[in-house]
């Protein structure tokens, strides 16, 4: 979403409705369609390197932390420089997601000596309060409601957590952080769906 900023107010952003004209509909549609490869590269990219010694070693150190800001920071840029050539702007899209997921690696695996199955608890919710806003998204057709994408991603997030803890058992604190994580990932992503939506200059993914 190269074209976020903040066109209107948080309130208005959360719980405001936005009026879409064909173009803008499918272009928002479009846009998930692509965030959706580079999610699912970010949690590829946390669940290798967690697991990877040699990654956690790598990103913990302070060359490693020099080469990840300068990675999260260029790959996006060569995403939007090399937009008008859709397989070179979506492999540097995945490319940044991919990273993004491998610079957390030093977080995750902490977090997982701490907790085992915070760890992949997350990564899982993360991609299903994903889900669960991308639903909102691809059934907009006039207009995008913010309340109903907020109810939509919250719902997905509660059932995740549900899900999540039948099969991996992650206790009271895990429900309390895996439900924290997904909540807050909802209200981040409706709002800057808003934000975008509601951005003059925004005509393309």
């Amino acid at each position: 979403m190269s074209a976020l900023q903040n066109n209107i107010p948080l309130t208005q952003g959360l719980f405001g409705t936005t009026e879409l004209d064909e173009s803008r509909s499918a272009a928002i549609k479009k846009t998930y369609a692509l965030l959706s490869l580079s999610v699912v590269a970010a949690i590829a990219g946390g669940f290798i390197g967690s697991n990877s010694p040699a990654m956690v070693q790598f990103f913990a150190t302070f060359p490693g932390w020099i080469v990840a800001m300068i990675a999260i920071n260029a790959i996006p840029y060569m995403a939007i420089a090399c937009r008008h050539n859709p397989v070179m702007s979506t492999l540097a899209l995945i490319t940044a997601g991919l990273v993004s997921g491998l610079v957390l690696a030093p977080v995750l695996f902490m977090a997982s000596v701490v907790a085992p199955d915070i760890v992949p608890a997350a990564l899982i919710l993360t991609a299903i309060v994903f889900a669960g806003v991308t639903f909102a998204v691809m059934l907009t057709k006039v207009q995008f409601s913010a309340p109903r994408g907020l109810m939509t991603g919250m719902f997905f997030a509660i059932i995740g957590v549900i899900v999540l803890n039948s099969f991996l058992n992650i206790g009271f604190l895990g429900i309390i952080i895996a439900g924290a994580i997904g909540i807050v990932g909802v209200f981040i992503l409706v709002n800057a769906t808003s934000q975008v939506l509601n951005n003059p200059e925004y005509n393309e993914p």
